[in-house]
C-alpha cells in the first residue's frame, strides 16, 4: 500500500535532493547521517517516555531513507556498496526505534508489552533476513502483509499518538505489528519453499 505513496514522496524529495547533490553531498551520507539520527533520537526520547517529540524527530530523519535512494537516482546508476550500506543500515535504525521503546516500557513497568516490541524487532529483523537469503540463492521473495515501511508507519504512529495520552494506541500498534510481521514471515517462508521445490536441484556452495 505504501508503495503507491513512493512517486508523490519522491516528486517532493526532488528538489531537496538536487540541491544537496549539487552541494556535494552523496547519497550514502544521507544514508549514515539519516540511521544515526534515528538512533540517537530513539535512545534519547523514548527512553525518557517522551514518545510524540521523539517520533516527530525520528520521522524527519526516516525520511532520508527515501531522500538517499532519490539521490542516487539524480547521480546514475546505484552502487553496489550504496545498496549494501543502505539496507544494513535499515536494520540499525529499526534497532534504534524499537530498543528505545523496550527501554521505556521495561522502566515503566510495561514488561509484557516490552515483549511485544521486542518481539517486533527480532520479527522484522528475520522479515528482511529470509528475502535477502532468497535472492542471495538467485530466488525472488517480494512479498509480505508487513514490510519495513509498513512498520515504521504503524509503529511511529502508534508511538507518537501514545505519547499524547491516547490510551491502548500503542499497545495495539505492536501487537499489530507482531502478529503482521509473523505472517510476513510465514508468507515469505512459504513463497520460497515453493520455487524451491519447483526448480531442479543444484550445488551450493
Amino acid at each position: 500500500m505504501l508503495k503507491l505513496l513512493r512517486p508523490a514522496v519522491t516528486r517532493i524529495l526532488t528538489p531537496l535532493g538536487r540541491a544537496l547533490a549539487r552541494r556535494g553531498i552523496s547519497p550514502n551520507m544521507v544514508t549514515a547521517i539519516g540511521t544515526l539520527g534515528t538512533v540517537a533520537a530513539a535512545l534519547f526520547f523514548y527512553p525518557r517516555g517522551q514518545l510524540f517529540p521523539g517520533s516527530v524527530v525520528i520521522t524527519i530523519f526516516v525520511l532520508a531513507d527515501l531522500l538517499d535512494g532519490v539521490m542516487a537516482r539524480m547521480t546514475g546508476p546505484g552502487s553496489l556498496w550504496g545498496a549494501f550500506l543502505d539496507s544494513t543500515l535499515d536494520r540499525v535504525g529499526d534497532a534504534g526505534i524499537f530498543s528505545g521503546l523496550v527501554i521505556w516500557l521495561m522502566l515503566d513497568g510495561q514488561r509484557a508489552l516490552a515483549m511485544v516490541a521486542l518481539f517486533c524487532l527480532v520479527a522484522g529483523a528475520v522479515v528482511s533476513y529470509v528475502k535477502a537469503r532468497a535472492e542471495g540463492l538467485g530466488m525472488t521473495c517480494d512479498v509480505g502483509l508487513v514490510e519495513r515501511p509498513e512498520r515504521l508507519v504503524v509503529g511511529l504512529v502508534a508511538a507518537g499518538i501514545g505519547g499524547l495520552g491516547v490510551p491502548y494506541v500503542l499497545a495495539g500498534g505492536l501487537w499489530l505489528l507482531a502478529v503482521g510481521s509473523a505472517v510476513t514471515v510465514l508468507q515469505r517462508l512459504l513463497h520460497v519453499y515453493r520455487q524451491a521445490s519447483s526448480s531442479a536441484p543444484r550445488p551450493l556452495r
